[in-house]
């Protein structure tokens, strides 16, 4: 008899794959629409975020978390939905020019952000229109933003977390439990046959084709996607 997959096991919210999300600390958001001035109350740690995070208290006695620019302290003075373009600042992506260093941009105009809040990240605006404004992202890809999005100016502290070396298998284990990520992550390939549809036979090369048809049932389709359809156009 078969089991359930690792992605249909980490779905069903047993203890093995539960997030410890009541360590963390907040989730990094912004602030209601409203042209407020706030201070950098503290600068903390998240286990859930790669990045340090700031507690801005706003004049109306608002509290949001934001992940920390580089450069901030504690007692500097923010400003949302403000022209002053300086680190820290929330403003939105019409008011900002060309050339300006951004990060946690809103994909919808107030869902608090959703692109670029890692360590050490940053995006920058290439181009402005009437209907959209042009971002390019860290991967290097070019992205179209309603203009009414809100992002934060500067680059996200805590760059070249990456240069360090893990060393151990056990540290990574840990860093990946804290965020709720799978880790090792083992190939189809190598698994038992009752673990995956492409385990088994005591060989890596399977005669067993890598796409997953139409009507295939959910504990098989794994592997690559199936096409819309096949053939030559006519």
């Amino acid at each position: 008899m078969g089991k359930n997959l690792i992605q249909q096991a980490r779905g069903k919210g047993s203890p093995t794959y539960k997030a410890p999300s009541f360590r963390w600390r907040g989730k990094i958001k912004y602030n209601s629409k409203e042209k407020l001035k706030g201070i950098v109350e503290d600068i903390v740690h998240c286990q859930g975020h790669s990045a340090p995070l700031i507690k801005i208290r706003y004049e109306n006695n608002e509290e949001c978390y934001n992940a920390a620019p580089e450069g901030i302290k504690v007692g500097d003075m923010v400003y949302s939905d403000s022209d002053i373009l300086e680190r820290g600042n929330i403003t939105q992506l019409k008011n900002i020019p060309e050339g300006t260093l951004i990060y946690n941009i809103e994909s919808q105009p107030g869902d608090g952000g959703k692109f670029v809040r890692s360590s050490g990240g940053f995006a920058k605006i290439t181009a402005k229109m009437k209907d959209f404004v042009t971002i390019l992202l860290p991967s290097k890809k070019n992205k179209n933003f309603n203009p009414e999005c809100r992002a934060t100016i500067g680059i996200i502290a805590g760059g070249g977390r990456k240069e360090k070396p893990f060393l151990k298998a056990g540290k990574m284990y840990h860093k990946m439990r804290v965020k709720n990520k799978l880790y090792p992550k083992v190939s189809g390939t190598s698994m038992n046959a009752v673990d995956h549809p492409f385990g088994g036979s005591s060989s890596h090369t399977k005669g067993r084709p890598t796409q997953s048809g139409r009507f295939d049932p959910p504990g098989r389709k794994v592997g690559m996607l199936r096409p819309r359809r096949t053939g030559r156009r006519r």
